[in-house]
């Protein structure tokens, strides 16, 4: 399904080609002025210099070829050569028509050629709560994959837990040493006890405590690695130790992920690459690659003579030297970071086969990723070009840090989404709405509206900037706010409610008031969304359509009565436009990883 957008750059592309343009320079884009127009060409400037032409007369020639389009009702030269486009009102009601009709995709298209696409977007550490600088990978990721599936692409989501690192022989060490899994100390092939020796809470207090504890005494350190070495070596009771840590993890993460309306098709972790260590250990030693370094096994992964671009956090580009060494395996015999996410790339290409995997991860790991699929491209586990790392922003207090507790601590991300969900409920009895609802339902609603919340004061910025969390803002019913979404939502359902009650349904879409022309010019617009945000791969040009959305919707209904429109014919086209309305935003909040209540 084609969008106006699209339909009419094709034609002043072919209007420019006519003049002899490089179809490059046809561009058309929405209106800087909507009061004139509602879209714009400004090819006419660059291709008149590059012509030797006048700008305003080939500006006239262009717009000579378009007269007579039934889908434009004006079309006008402004300044030294803009050409302003204004939509005929039976096009747009057409396009909404097709939106309507359209109640799966609300009038977006989809890739030309779908492919396999893994997304990475987890990472939390097993043994160890989710905090809130788990939060921004698991929104942005979630979106990414629910946008990278509605345009058509067989995607994958992979948590993929760092479960077989330092940390755990850290934690190994830390349980010996407090006495809480002697039977797993010994060695042998056990049997070892098939209950839990430890809890979540247990795992919580052991870690700070350990790592704290390695990083003064490397006498302990030293233990730790050497039991992050034997467990990788695959000693039994370590192993077994391993799991329970694994097991009680897991549950709490699952936990934390599905409030927060997040799944994968992949619960893995580091360790599901480790059966893969041997066979590409040896591939990496028979190529070449891996090369002794001072005790350790690495892979040089810079070209000879390479200097790198790097930009800076204030936004200058500086002369940077090229990426060390990817350390492959440490010199007490340990698996790093990089050898699981190297492993992992394998795995998958052997597993999946993906034509591209997105890394949804920390922008300071920027370089760590450079490192890895450099040895990925060497090694030729990935073709060149098909490993991208999506680096995000930090969530900041007040004071433009990254956001902590007010006693300066992480905030566990629990007690984030309690938090949310306390002032979700303060605000709803604030505005008075639910007041009819069961308790049970009540709660529900109030938990969307938290992880609304939460969601939209995300994916509203663009992923690559931070942003200040400020809870009371995000959770206003007014303003660019989940909440504010929600609320419309709900008020186009009570709408179509009351509608079914009068025996009224939608009908054919006519255009003629300018509410209406913009509320449909604003349906046809989501398709384009869409696309920008899956190219871009940023998730905040779907949250800029739907509150683009919510607003055109919001005037439409102050500016054009619907239940009490003057006749039965004028009822029926405008709640067929609060019916594609509330679909496509529907679809855009689900996009963004939030559920919509049938009411408040």
């Amino acid at each position: 399904m084609t969008d106006l957008k699209t339909e009419l750059g094709e034609a002043v592309v072919a209007a420019f080609a006519a003049e002899g343009v490089d179809a490059a320079l046809a561009r058309v884009t929405p209106s800087d002025r909507p009061d004139l127009a509602d879209f714009q060409s400004n090819g006419a400037l660059a291709a008149a210099k590059a012509l030797k032409a006048n700008p305003r007369e080939l500006a006239a020639r262009v717009a000579a070829r378009l007269e007579g389009d039934p889908r434009l009702a004006s079309i006008e030269i402004a300044g030294p050569g803009f050409i302003n486009l204004k939509v005929a009102d039976a096009a747009l009601a057409k396009r909404a028509e097709n939106v309507a009709a359209d109640a799966e995709r609300a009038g977006a298209a989809v890739v030309d050629e779908a492919r396999k696409v893994v997304i990475d977007y987890g990472g939390p550490n097993v043994a160890k709560p989710m905090h809130v600088g788990h939060l921004r990978s698991a929104i942005i990721g979630e979106s990414l994959k629910r946008l990278f599936r509605f345009r058509g692409d067989e995607v994958t989501g992979d948590a993929h837990f760092g479960d077989w690192g330092f940390q755990m022989g850290l934690l190994i060490v830390a349980c010996g040493d407090e006495g809480l899994a002697d039977a797993f100390m010994v060695e042998g092939d056990g049997p070892f006890p098939a209950e839990s020796p430890v809890t979540l809470a247990d795992l919580d207090r052991l870690y700070p405590l350990a790592a704290g504890k390695a990083k003064e005494d490397p006498a302990f350190r030293d233990r730790a690695r050497k039991a992050t070495a034997e467990l990788q070596g695959g000693r039994p009771g370590y192993r077994a130790l391993w799991q329970h840590f694994v097991a009680v993890s897991r549950e709490a993460l699952k936990r934390e992920y599905g409030d927060l309306s997040v799944d994968f098709d992949l619960w893995n972790g580091e360790s599901d690459a480790d059966p893969l260590m041997p066979e590409m250990l040896e591939h990496l030693k028979a190529t070449g690659l891996l090369v002794e370094d001072d005790g350790a096994q690495v892979v040089h992964v810079a070209r000879p003579g390479e200097t790198r671009k790097k930009k800076l956090p204030d936004g200058s580009v500086i002369e940077a030297p090229s990426p060390p060494p990817l350390l492959v395996i440490s010199s007490e015999g340990s698996a790093m970071y990089g050898t699981t996410d190297l492993a992992t790339i394998l795995d998958r290409k052997k597993a999946i086969g993906p034509d591209l995997a997105l890394y949804v991860v920390d922008e300071r790991q920027a370089e760590h990723f450079e490192q890895v699929f450099r040895a990925a491209y060497l090694a030729g586990y990935a073709a060149d070009k098909s490993l991208e790392h999506l680096g995000f922003g930090t969530m900041n207090g007040q004071d433009g840090k990254p956001f902590k507790t007010r006693a300066g601590g992480v905030l566990k991300l629990r007690d984030l989404i309690d938090q949310a969900t306390d002032k979700a409920r303060e605000r709803l009895k604030e505005a008075k709405l639910g007041d009819d609802l069961s308790p049970d339902e009540f709660e529900a609603i109030a938990h969307k509206v938290a992880i609304a919340a939460l969601k939209f004061a995300d994916l509203s910025n663009a992923r690559t900037t931070s942003y200040v969390f400020d809870l009371d803002r995000f959770m206003s019913f007014e303003g660019k706010t989940g909440p504010y979404l929600l609320y419309q939502a709900v008020r186009i359902r009570s709408l179509l409610r009351k509608a079914t009650d009068q025996g009224l349904a939608p009908g054919a879409i006519v255009i003629g008031e300018p509410a209406e022309h913009d509320l449909a010019l604003t349906l046809d617009a989501f398709s384009q969304a869409t696309v920008e945000a899956y190219e871009k791969r940023m998730p905040h040009v779907v949250a800029e359509h739907a509150y683009r959305l919510a607003q055109s919707f919001s005037k439409f209904y102050a500016a054009c009565p619907v239940l009490i429109a003057p006749d039965e014919a004028t009822k029926a086209s405008r709640l067929a436009l609060s019916k594609a309305a509330l679909d496509q935003l529907v679809i855009a909040l689900r996009l963004l990883g939030i559920d919509t209540p049938e009411r408040m």
